[in-house]
């Protein structure tokens, strides 16, 4: 049997993508397709007392205007329920297809605009009028929870999204045996997903079939499927949704959105073509946001360093909507201690409202915020007991041997959190080791000297990945010798069709060239969720895997009776069933399909099952946690105070590798958007929540020449969870750079005595912090002089 997974082979998207021939959402041209803009509210909060939609339908070339109005006679209801559920809801609000009487974000679509080209729509969506009645709005997080507070809907009471409380063990005990506790503040403000490709869907409704198609740039599209059958009362076999091409996801493109389903639904109502695609600056202020979080949190630790307990309060902004769930908050607070051995733990978690843009996942879903914690408060316990920072996390990490581990608590669906497998320890020896950790002192000695300050940063993150329950997939063998795979999984550049291929070829002849996978389209599989939470691998390539082994299995058996050998005497050589030993006794897996295709009248060999088909939907509830260690280096200029991350160092285990050149494809493309999170992307709102961001002018993202070297190192401890021992990776790279990057920041301006405690971490943010230890710095000069 030929080895294929482990090995770094070409990836079979790239034929396309190279040739210019990959099929995106824009690319989808449809006879008579009419095209959607939205009009959307300019007030954070306000009562929409009128709309006039006259001037705009005047406009030669406008089809309709449609409003909330309008849509109450096409849909069920005009509300998007779709939050996961939780217990711990003060209050679950469902966004409205189109604001009905009150708009609670800037950026809400209030009425949708349908022409026969875009520019008609754009300029139409400009002439229709609506009066506003100004609303106060609630733009803090922090403040909206205040009982005198705005509310964000009228009809609400408060601002309580959720609050709960996460905690075992014997919290008041830790502290008050403690001989060390480290207290602190901190902050990670608001962030934009900002993938190459934004948001965009074409529907069409088939009068013959009396169905909906829909090819829209989502991370779900089996979900979306069944959101919009539900939507209109009519079974999933109504809709079909395809992914198509998808140029990045990064979290938002997971969610469901308001304009999927004004865009069906104005296809059924007009019987013709629709398309939408999402501008960059509907982008800021209409795809879904995330990380403003406001975190008070102290560590005790016992006299050698070990640590006791940890507790803490966190203000999640939730933003206006619940569209997703609480997934954000609880991955903070799910990741915050995971890496290491806490004996007790308390967390308090308000979830707010505020009249901004709905927050779900981007990639990390909270998980880098809650590990920025506790990197910075291990940081602070390090220098509270002269300890290296290396040395104290050794102390604290989760040995090897205690494999499988059992944290105090459990996931959002009850799961008991157990750590599978990793040698933390281990992870971290080896970054400080190709980091050369113990000598940049001297490093940075020399360096000072030069009037340079550099600085090293360490941290280390455990990624819970794999989220359940399932993840279906079907193999085939075709009459002509092909292997098609189709599955709920959904394609975004992460290379999914090249991991499904080398999964399958791996039991059946190993040649990828011959997996023919349709990823990402609800008209080839009926079940599943789609891409998120590094879950593709795990989910769908066990399903892939077990149902190729199956397939396999049976061609072997069939190919048994053709030849009349023994079936263990058998192998797959690329497309043909060979006997071993002697190559020139063969049988074509084409001739083996159509075998089993059957002819009338006659039986199939061995009394066998029709078809060379098997369809999987392998169920594994717990989740397999990944793990490593981050090493930082920059330098800061002092006089303008920009960053320069110079080097990265970055161990992980993802236990068994599929295929190591994509799996450091992903390590290096989440180490970029981890860089941009802690150094360029900043979410600016003012205090009404007016958005002060809206252009990749004001929003800086990360660009190449931002790129530091790259010093990356594999481990694999295949998990036992699944059948192919393999973890998540596509998030890891993220989740602990912003800790380690502002670790070495801090490093770097240690002389200054400057300390952080947010990211991102602005330019203007250390010249504050730098003019204020130079005023420190001289008032204490001064003093000393007097005395």
């Amino acid at each position: 049997m030929s080895k294929v997974i482990g090995t770094s082979t070409g990836r079979v998207e790239d034929r396309d993508l190279l040739r210019g021939s990959a099929r995106f959402v824009a690319d989808i041209r449809l006879p008579g397709m009419l095209h959607a803009a939205f009009v959307r509210s300019p007030h954070p909060h306000a009562r929409i007392v009128s709309i006039d939609a006259s001037a705009a339908l005047a406009l030669p070339g406008v089809k309709a205007v449609l409003t909330a109005e309008d849509l109450k006679t096409l849909t069920t209801t005009n509300r998007l329920v779709v939050a996961l559920p939780d217990k711990t809801y003060k209050q679950q609000r469902d966004r409205f297809i189109l604001a009905d009487g009150e708009t609670v974000y800037v950026g809400e679509a209030i009425a949708m605009v349908i022409a026969s080209d875009a520019y008609i729509a754009e300029d139409a969506a400009g002439l229709v009028e609506i009066d506003y009645d100004l609303l106060p709005a609630a733009g803090d997080c922090r403040a909206a929870l205040k009982a005198d507070a705005p509310l964000v809907h009228s009809d609400g009471t408060h601002n309580v999204a959720a609050a709960f409380a996460s905690a075992y063990g014997d919290i008041d005990a830790a502290f008050a045996r403690a001989a060390h506790v480290v207290e602190d503040s901190f902050w990670t403000h608001r962030g934009v997903a900002h993938s190459m490709e934004c948001r965009g869907c074409v529907a069409v409704h088939s009068a013959v079939e009396d169905k909906i198609t829909m090819w829209s740039s989502t991370q779900t599209p089996l979900v979306a499927a069944r959101v919009l059958a539900d939507l209109f009362g009519r079974e999933e076999s109504f809709v079909r949704v395809i992914a198509p091409d998808v140029g990045g996801g990064f979290g938002p493109k997971l969610v469901f959105y308001p304009e999927e389903a004004a865009v069906a639904a104005a296809t059924l109502k007009l019987g013709r073509p629709v398309r939408w695609i999402e501008d960059r600056r509907e982008h800021f202020i209409a795809t879904t946001q995330e990380r403003d979080q406001y975190w008070t949190a102290a560590l005790a630790l016992d006299a050698d360093g070990k640590i006791l307990g940890l507790r803490g309060t966190l203000i999640h902004d939730h933003g206006a909507y619940t569209a997703r769930g609480l997934t954000v908050p609880q991955g903070a607070v799910a990741s915050l201690t995971l890496a290491y051995v806490v004996p007790a733990y308390a967390l308090d978690v308000k979830v707010a409202l505020t009249n901004k843009v709905p927050v779900t996942p981007i990639r990390g879903a909270g998980q880098p915020q809650g590990i920025f914690v506790m990197e910075r408060l291990l940081d602070r316990a390090a220098e509270r007991l002269e300890l290296d920072r290396a040395e104290i996390r050794r102390r604290n990490l989760v040995p090897a041997e205690a494999m499988p581990f059992t944290k105090g608590f459990v996931s959002r669906g009850g799961v008991p959190i157990v750590l599978d497998s990793g040698d933390y320890p281990a992870c971290q020896a080896d970054a400080l080791s190709r980091s050369h950790w113990a000598t940049f002192p001297q490093r940075q000695r020399e360096a000072l000297a030069q009037g340079r300050y550099i600085g090293i940063g360490l941290a280390n993150f455990v990624e819970a990945t794999g989220r359940g329950p399932y993840e279906q997939a079907q193999v085939r063998i075709t009459p002509l010798g092909k292997i098609e795979v189709a599955t709920g999984a959904a394609a975004m550049g992460q290379s999914t069709k090249t991991m499904i291929a080398q999964v399958v070829a791996e039991q059946l002849g190993g040649d990828i060239n011959r997996v023919v996978v349709t990823a990402g389209d609800s008209g080839k599989v009926s079940m599943g969720f789609g891409g998120f939470n590094s879950r593709q691998t795990v989910m769908a390539g066990s399903s892939a895997h077990v149902a190729a082994v199956k397939v396999r299995e049976k061609t072997l058996l069939v190919a048994s009776h053709l030849l009349e050998v023994d079936a263990t005497d058998l192998d797959i050589d690329g497309g043909d069933v060979v006997v071993k030993g002697a190559s020139g006794m063969k049988i074509s897996l084409g001739t083996i399909a159509r075998t089993m295709a059957g002819t009338a009248g006659f039986v199939l060999p061995g009394g066998l099952s029709p078809g060379l088909e098997a369809t999987e939907n392998v169920v594994i509830d717990a989740m397999t946690y990944g793990n490593g260690s981050a090493v930082a280096e920059v330098e800061v200029d002092i006089h303008t105070t920009a960053v320069k991350v110079t080097r990265i160092t970055f161990i992980h285990d993802a236990g068994r590798l599929i295929n190591p050149m994509i799996a450091e494809g992903q390590i290096a493309g989440a180490i970029a958007h981890g860089i941009g999170n802690t150094l360029y992307e900043w979410m600016a709102y003012d205090d009404d929540a007016q958005p002060m961001a809206t252009t990749l002018a004001d929003y800086l993202l990360v660009t190449a020449s931002d790129m530091p070297e790259l010093v990356l190192g594999h481990r694999e401890t295949p998990t036992t969870l699944n059948p192919l021992g393999v973890k998540g990776i596509g998030e890891s790279g993220v989740v602990p750079i912003p800790a380690a990057i502002v670790s070495a920041i801090e490093n770097a301006l240690s002389p200054f005595g400057v300390r952080l405690n947010q990211f991102p971490v602005r330019p203007r943010d250390l010249s504050e912090l730098l003019n204020t230890a130079r005023e420190r710095h001289e008032r204490v000069s001064h003093e000393t002089k007097k005395a």
